[in-house]
């Protein structure tokens, strides 16, 4: 009897130990993690009328109400910072078209390629040492821990999550390649899972909706509906399917080209500033990104899986209508075929840069042809200099900023020369608003220095010389941001839409948390930033992935449960004044040692400037 009764306390007490490491090994099972991004919201857009998943989420989860993109507010720039925590100093990821030193094969052998390229990624990561951003990112390392993986959406920007992994075969890459040859392959049971669910393996165009339309003719009044289907259908019905079937904790990242590709190519506003950006167009942009977020939510909740799921949503950066008219710029009193007479043309700023510094001017996105009197740049881009091969300046085009790099100065003497000369003739356009220049070239009165908005870091592509940020304005509604215009250096249209300014139009992005890992009915009024974003999630899955720089984004544990706010500090940096009495003025805010850019530029010539509560 006593050996049956001993038994009988060896298998209870087995058993107890059992259901213990069970319920011990559930507690410390891994959450999952979604981060939805839908490119270009603005915060102040996302209302019940809009938005109504969006806003529903951020109301019963975490509102962060201070919410900044870094600058300058692109696309690839962000998506860098969310994937690796990492400010643009450090990731060399400055602008969605940089200077690279050399020819880029995926880029036609442009020097000053755009990013938002799969074969682009890839050929610059070969020069790079294999990494151009040089960091590990939230999705390498999440894999490399035994996390299920996926990026799905916008051609670029997914890729960059995991962008030294292009065999498909370990994360799931899916974006407007997909299918084709430029694109990266996807696993064996994720082209099954397409097909079962009556779905083609190769992603849809955009359609109508990737029409921008011309000087004389609106660009599109359809939203990106038919492409972000077969995202979100690939994500609901195949990833998320297959995730809950291996019942391993994942982080998926879903990249909504919406409202962002609308916003750009909208026609409802053809050379005017009105209702530009906040037409019926770009309205129903907005609501296709919400739809497609509601239609992963109700795949979470049909899946059992939105318990133990988070979602973050962050928009990579705001935005703003376009302007084309300055009273200053060389270019603009140039005629063009295709540019109203008296707009700025693509590529003005290399072409007024030439023009004062008597330097040649040349395309690189055209194999560095000659830009003639009348005549313009394919991408806005260009390189100064007698020899193109050997550039003096080259300008990266890019829209509400550009970056300028010196390359081939013969000394640090010439190099400062030269940055004057090119400050002086920055300072002397009316659509300038606010000049960074590399610290180690020196002080120029008019400029603050890269250092001072975290663009001189550990990177390892070339540093711009100098950052311009442009013009913006509003036209006069209640909240400024919202009609928030800025000059832009584009292709696009008078009154279609741009970012990539200073602006607090352009750095008030939407940003929100939701599920296990954040407070509920939370109000976060400390600055968050996209930076963040990459650290907390990493933080959320439990990864410890080393910095390979100090411009670092930090955890946000006053949305944690338990978590406190934070300390907050507001500060503005003036630049000595210029010989015409300009000061670049920034508008900053700093937790510990992050900082939180909320607007730069000339006073009365930067949307948000304005706010004297930033200005004291």
């Amino acid at each position: 009897m006593r050996f049956r009764i001993k038994q009988l306390l060896k298998i209870v007490l087995g058993i107890s130990i059992i259901v213990a490491t069970n319920g011990a090994q559930a507690a410390d099972k891994a959450h999952n993690v979604i981060l939805f991004v839908p490119d270009g919201l603005r915060a102040q857009m996302v209302r019940p009328d809009t938005a109504p998943t969006m806003s529903s989420l951020r109301d019963a989860g975490v509102n962060f109400a201070n919410s900044h993109s870094l600058f300058p507010t692109f696309t690839t720039s962000n998506a860098s910072a969310m994937a690796t925590g990492h400010y643009l100093g450090d990731t060399g990821n400055f602008s969605n078209t940089i200077y690279t030193g050399y020819p880029v094969p995926g880029a036609g052998a442009s020097v000053t390629p755009f990013l938002e390229s799969d074969p682009v990624l890839g050929d610059v990561d070969e020069h790079f040492a294999g990494d151009y951003l040089n960091a590990e990112t939230i999705l390498k390392a999440a894999r490399k821990a035994g996390f299920n993986t996926a990026s799905i959406g916008k051609l670029g920007p997914v890729l960059i999550f995991d962008h030294t992994e292009r065999s498909g075969q370990k994360t799931i890459i899916a974006d407007d390649s997909t299918g084709s040859k430029n694109g990266i392959p996807i696993a064996k049971w994720a082209a099954d899972g397409l097909l079962a669910a009556g779905l083609p393996l190769t992603a849809p165009s955009r359609g109508d909706n990737g029409k921008s339309g011309s000087a004389v003719t609106a660009g599109t009044l359809s939203a990106n509906v038919e492409q972000q289907k077969w995202f979100s259908q690939l994500f609901t019905k195949v990833v998320l399917k297959k995730f809950k079937q291996d019942q391993k904790p994942f982080v998926a990242v879903f990249w909504s080209r919406d409202p962002d590709g609308t916003q750009h190519n909208q026609g409802d506003s053809l050379n005017k500033l009105v209702p530009g950006i906040n037409g019926p167009t770009s309205l129903t942009a907005i609501k296709n990104a919400d739809d497609n977020l509601r239609e992963i939510r109700d795949a979470l909740i049909e899946l059992g899986l939105d318990k133990n799921t988070d979602i973050v949503i962050s928009a990579d950066h705001g935005f703003s209508t376009i302007s084309k008219q300055s009273s200053t710029s060389f270019a603009a009193k140039e005629r063009y075929p295709d540019v109203p007479e008296g707009f700025l043309p693509p590529g003005f700023l290399a072409k007024d840069l030439a023009h004062a510094l008597g330097f040649a001017l040349w395309d690189p996105d055209q194999q560095n042809a000659p830009i003639p009197t009348n005549a313009h740049s394919k991408f806005a881009n260009g390189v100064l200099g007698d020899n193109p091969d050997v550039p003096l300046v080259v300008v990266a085009g890019n829209g509400g900023s550009d970056l300028i790099y010196l390359p081939s100065t013969s000394g640090q003497a010439d190099s400062q020369k030269l940055a004057e000369k090119v400050v002086r003739a920055l300072l002397a356009q009316d659509y300038v608003s606010g000049v960074f220049v590399d610290s180690r070239l020196g002080t120029f009165p008019g400029t603050l220095t890269l250092k001072d908005i975290n663009l001189q870091g550990s990177a390892i592509t070339p540093m711009p010389a100098i950052a311009v940020n442009f013009k913006s304005f509003s036209t006069g509604c209640d909240i400024a941001n919202i009609c928030a215009v800025e000059i832009a250096d584009t292709g696009l249209q008078q009154g279609q839409g741009m970012h990539g300014s200073f602006s607090r139009a352009d750095t008030f992005n939407f940003n929100a948390g939701y599920g296990p890992d954040f407070k509920k009915q939370f109000v976060d009024t400390a600055p968050v930033s996209n930076a963040d974003i990459g650290k907390t999630i990493a933080a959320i899955l439990k990864l410890k992935i080393p910095n390979q720089g100090k411009l670092v984004g930090r955890v946000v544990t006053e949305a944690m449960p338990s978590g406190k706010m934070p300390r907050v500090i507001k500060t503005t940096r003036r630049s000595l004044a210029s010989d015409e009495g300009l000061r670049t003025i920034l508008m900053y805010q700093e937790v510990g040692k992050t900082r939180y850019f909320d607007a730069a530029g000339f006073p009365g010539k930067t949307v948000g400037l304005e706010d004297i509560s930033f200005a004291k």
